[in-house]
Order: structure tokens, then sequence, then C-alpha cells
């Protein structure tokens, strides 16, 4: 046995104390705890004797406690998602003209305060295009709305950025996940400098031009695209943490439908980043009729732009004839991978997953085509907003629950 053998050498006449035979006792059977599977976080080992530091190394409880933290920080990213959304239906985005990382979490208090920011937000296009009736009252409901979605954008931030420095000391992360929440770390930081970015553009003078002030649809896009990147690459990693991997045997047709379910997914994230075109150009106001676009299938103005390609984001019409497209092909090719999943033998939550995200789906385009019929009002268009990332919530889901486990 090893700890009988180690008292002896200890006792032994090489110059070797008994303290120091206590020390090799406690290193065997600090070495053999980890082969026990025992405790319920990250298994503490200890080399060396008394003077070494103790490290952690990740476990399944570990890895639990991660994969909900992160979840959680996917909630908060599906939390500003939906503000911002919120946001642009109430035209909220373009009352705060300044960024101050710290500066601006503190709301103007006296009501001096309160006219100084108004009286800045007066010297931008917004206002004197479209509000110059506008009330200090009325000011402020806008200002507290985009307020609380960048103070929600800084908490999100906090969250990331303070459990991943505990769990870092706490040695719950590996080589590979380290990588990770640095890098999802670092996207929450260019998360918030491409808002500001996109906010500038909505506030430039463009004499040119008198259409209704607005951010660029390409920069709304793009925040809105990095946003549900961020929420896709959380979830994923908690899921993958949390779930345990399902027993599937690797056949021809598991093969076939995890090609189909990461298609599926890739349509539905397309579709969900074409709704901010729609979103950035108010292109869900031009024809609010279904199936049909007005009185034809297929709208006269559909090439008005030149060059071609420009009309696919920049025409409104265009813009809403390719997310009513790509809404029913998500519609459609999520169907299928319903049917197809019925002629095999799947683990429970898998099978409960693909119909969460089909029974999704149909709800999601009933949203859109009532959103259009009733002229996009705003609790209904931000349910139909919110809808979206909840289908690729579920997409992700799928994806985690029929992953292929490395051996």
């Amino acid at each position: 046995m090893l700890l009988p053998s180690l008292t002896r050498v200890a006792s032994c006449g090489c110059g070797r104390s008994v303290g120091g035979a206590l020390r090799l006792r406690r290193a065997a059977v600090r070495l053999w705890v980890p082969t026990c599977g025992r405790g319920t976080g990250a298994v503490a080992v200890e080399v060396g004797g008394a003077g070494a530091a103790a490290a952690t190394v990740p476990n399944a409880a570990s890895n639990r406690a991660v994969g909900r933290w992160l979840v959680g920080c996917s909630g908060l990213v599906l939390g500003a998602v939906v503000l911002g959304g919120v946001t642009r239906l109430t035209e909220s985005g373009l009352s705060m003209v300044d960024w101050h990382l710290v500066k601006e979490m503190k709301p103007p208090q006296t009501r001096a305060e309160w006219e100084a920011e108004f009286s800045k937000y007066q010297k931008f296009p917004e206002f004197k295009i479209m509000n110059r009736d506008m009330t200090l009252t009325e000011f402020k409901f806008i200002f507290y709305m985009e307020w609380g979605h960048r103070m929600w954008g800084r908490l999100v931030g906090l969250a990331y950025i303070l459990p991943t420095i505990y769990f870092w000391r706490k040695g719950y992360f590996n080589r590979s996940m380290k990588g990770r929440v640095l890098g999802l770390c670092g996207f929450v930081f260019f998360q918030g400098l491409l808002g500001w970015y996109m906010v500038k553009s909505g506030l430039e003078e463009k004499p040119e031009s008198h259409d209704v002030p607005r951010v660029s649809q390409y920069r709304l896009a793009s925040h809105l695209g990095s946003a549900l990147l961020l929420y896709c690459a959380s979830l994923w990693t908690g899921l993958t943490l949390m779930l345990p991997p399902n027993t599937l045997n690797e056949t021809r047709r598991l093969v076939q439908l995890r090609r189909f379910a990461k298609g599926t997914g890739g349509l539905v994230f397309l579709t969900a980043l074409s709704g901010a075109f729609v979103a950035g150009l108010d292109a869900g106001l031009v024809y609010n009729s279904f199936p049909k676009m007005g009185e034809r299938w297929i709208p006269d103005d559909l090439l008005a732009f030149s060059p071609a390609l420009k009309n696919v984001f920049e025409n409104p019409t265009t813009v809403q004839f390719d997310h009513r497209i790509l809404g029913i092909g998500s519609l459609a090719a999520i169907t299928g991978l319903y049917l197809f999943s019925r002629r095999m033998h799947l683990p429970k939550r898998a099978r409960i997953a693909i119909g969460c995200l089909t029974a999704m789906a149909y709800t999601q385009v009933a949203l859109g085509i009532s959103t259009l019929l009733l002229y996009v009002p705003t609790p209904l268009a931000a349910t139909h907003q919110s809808g979206s990332v909840a289908l690729l919530t579920f997409a992700i889901w799928v994806l985690a629950e029929l992953r292929k486990v490395a051996k």
C-alpha cells in the first residue's frame, strides 16, 4: 500500500523527520482525492507538501456554475435586444446626444439640468425636423428610454467582466474556456462602441435630405448582428456546459439531421438580422397587406433603385419583400426539420427542443403578419422583435441537443 510505504521511508535513518512523513502522507491523500470524483466544486489539488499553493481544476460542478452564469448573461443580452427594439420603436434612440462611460450614468436631477439636456437635443436634426413642438415632459420620456437602454448595456458588461475575474481566480476555466470568455468580454466592449457609432449616424446634419432623421440601417444591422452573435455564443457555451450530452448513434440520418439543423439555425439568424433593415428603413409601413404586397405578388417598385444591388439594403419595398421571403423560408425549413426528426428515435430533450422550435416558428409568423396588417403598433412590433430572439434561442437549444461529443 502507498501510505504504509511512505511511513516506512519517513522513519528510516535517511535524515527525514516524522513531520516530513506526515507531509508526504498528506500529499498522497491530496493526490488521491481527485481520482474519487468527490466534491461539488472545482477539485483542490495540492502537490509538494504544505508549502505548495492550492490550485483548482474544472469538473462537472464548476462547469455547471460557469454554464449557469453564461446562460444568465445571454438572458441579459436578450433584455438589451428587446429594450433596444422598444427604444427604436418609440423613436427614443437619438435623445442622448453625448456618450460618456461614467458621467451619463446619473440622469439630470434638477429642472436646470433637464433644460440644459433638452437644449442640446434641440440642436440636432430629429428635433428640428420631427419634434419642434416637443415639450420638456415628452423629452424626459424618450431620454429615459435611451438612458435605460444604455444602463442595461453597462449592466451586461459588469455581468460578464466581474464573474470572469472571480471564476478565473478560482481556476474554473481551462485553457480553451479562458480564450472564450476573454472573447466574450471583448465583444461586450465592442458592442458598446458600435452602439454609439450607430447613434452618431442619426445625429449628423444632412442638408440635401429632409427625410425623417434615422440611424444608418447598415450600422443598426451591425449593432443588432453583433448583439445576436454575443447572445448565441453565450447561450451555446452555457448550454453545452450545463446539459449532459445525449447518447446518439452516429448514423447517416443523424448526420443529415444535424446539418439540417445547422442550416435552419443560420436561416433563422439571417431572418432576424434582416429585421434590422426593416426597422432602420421603417419598411414595415410600406405595404400593410398579406400575402400580397398591395394588389400584386411582386410589387412594381421592387427594383426601383440603381444599381440593382442597392435595392436589397436601401429600398424599403425590397427590404420588406426579402424579410417576408426569409420568414416564410425559415418556417418551411423548421417544419421540414420537425417532420424529418419524427422519423428518427431521438432523446426526449431533443424532441422537446425541436417541438418548441416548431411551435415558436408558427407563433412568430403569426406575430409578423399581425404586426403588418395592424400597421405596426408598438407593443405588437416589440413582441415580434422579441419573438425573433426566442426563435433563435430554440434553434441554439436544438443544436446543443444534437451536438457531436468529442471522444
